[in-house]
């Protein structure tokens, strides 16, 4: 069998045997969440009210809650990063002593939804934000108290840029002079001969 996708801490020891004791009808719908909202970095799974009420659901307090949620996450993650098959996630989980319900719970989870998670990650960008749109506007100053004839050009651009998770446009604005413009195309230049390189 391959490498062990999950090592067996003492971390892990302890959430597994808080994760055998959780009810077992309740466990599922637990793992589905974590699992749909497993690719969205900036996102919280549950808001501190779900997380109340997980506490009453499963008679946890909140640290025993964050380990079980954190360590539900490491392990659905390694199960991405490693693209398990479902019988191996299966045996993993028993391998660390995980019962065998609760590992046959994040089997079918992960049946039902890990190849669709694993097309989400590969999705993700890899920079925190995305550039989505591009604005400008010359300026040309004419002239100053001390120099009465100048020309000065200025060119103010607008990136509007978003977090992958949220969408909202933040905008960044960026101010040139003629020879830091042609600085920053000079680069731009270079790194479109680098991109085009690699196709």
């Amino acid at each position: 069998m391959a490498t062990a996708i999950v090592k067996e801490t003492a971390s892990i020891k302890q959430a597994v045997s808080i994760m055998n004791a959780m009810d077992g009808g309740k466990f599922p719908r637990l793992l589905s969440r974590i699992l749909q909202k497993l690719h969205l970095k900036a996102e919280r799974t549950f808001s501190e009210e779900e997380e109340e009420k997980l506490q009453a659901a499963f008679s946890l307090d909140k640290q025993d809650l964050h380990l079980v949620l954190e360590t539900i996450s490491f392990i659905l993650e390694q199960a991405v990063y490693h693209n398990v098959k479902t019988a191996a996630l299966r045996q993993h989980l028993e391998n660390i002593h995980l019962d065998p319900s609760k590992a046959e719970a994040f089997a079918i989870s992960w049946e039902n939804a890990g190849q669709e998670t694993v097309e989400k990650f590969k999705q993700r960008i890899l920079a925190p934000k995305k550039l989505e749109t591009i604005a400008w506007q010359l300026s040309l100053q004419m002239a100053q108290s001390t120099q009465a004839k100048m020309k000065s050009p200025q060119a103010a651009i607008e990136l509007g840029v978003s977090t992958e998770d949220t969408k909202d446009l933040e905008k960044v604005f960026v101010e040139f002079n003629h020879q830091e413009l042609l600085e920053f195309y000079n680069k731009l230049e270079t790194i479109q001969a680098q991109l085009d390189s690699l196709t």
